[in-house]
């Protein structure tokens, strides 16, 4: 996870070198924002002088993905204080997810403490401002980068976190649902169209995790 991160960083700190930002405005965002998707966003809309609405609403939509993320974990984490899941929050991204997801999965809610999940979620901060840096400070030398398709490796990325989990024909279903629909609807404004498919992903999902009666209760209720 951290070695496909780091091309994307190194893209990130590129593209501020050659947009409206100083160097430590986009080393800023990485220390505070720290999620990938909404910076690359966020500095395309600056740097083509989008409102501040129209930034927040987009960025906002784009990480509403953390709302299930955070939705899973959240028994996992609930007999934890307050601070404890403020900071565990503030750095739960895609991989971050994946990793703690794999690890508390095995074990019965409230039976593990904090420290596996902290340990991912520092590693991949300290991972992400590391190759920031590094584009900020060589991403001028090297003004091509990001038309070298190294990009891919975020996409290589998502699907080392996706095909894992794709153990039963609900997940398949969900996962096939909201690739699909993700790519009819991508011309929908402000990423919608991304929004659109994770809730109807989400309701094919829940649909297909139903329990179902017996087949002879609906023999019964037939007659």
């Amino acid at each position: 996870m951290m070695i496909g991160a780091a091309p994307f960083g190194v893209i990130f700190g590129t593209l501020v070198t050659s947009g409206p930002l100083h160097l430590w405005h986009g080393q800023l965002m990485s220390l505070a924002v720290f999620a990938g998707s909404a910076q690359f966003i966020a500095v395309g809309l600056l740097a083509g002088n989008a409102s501040f609405v129209v930034l927040w609403a987009t960025t906002f939509v784009v990480n509403l993905r953390h709302v299930l993320y955070s939705a899973t974990l959240a028994p996992y984490v609930a007999h934890l204080p307050l601070r404890w899941r403020l900071v565990l929050g503030s750095m739960l991204t895609d991989e971050v997810f994946a990793v703690a997801w794999a690890h508390y999965r095995r074990r019965p809610p409230g039976s593990i403490g904090p420290y596996h999940f902290l340990g991912s979620g520092v590693s991949m901060y300290v991972n992400w401002q590391m190759w920031t840096l590094a584009g900020l400070l060589f991403g001028a030398a090297f003004p091509g980068l990001q038309s070298l398709g190294l990009d891919f490796a975020m996409v290589a990325t998502f699907i080392a976190i996706v095909v894992p989990q794709l153990v039963a024909f609900r997940y398949i279903a969900a996962a096939a649902t909201a690739g699909a629909l993700a790519f009819f609807w991508q011309g929908w404004p402000y990423k919608l169209g991304l929004l659109g498919a994770v809730l109807v992903a989400v309701a094919v999902g829940v649909a297909l995790s139903r329990p179902r009666a017996p087949r002879q209760h609906a023999v019964e209720a037939t007659r």
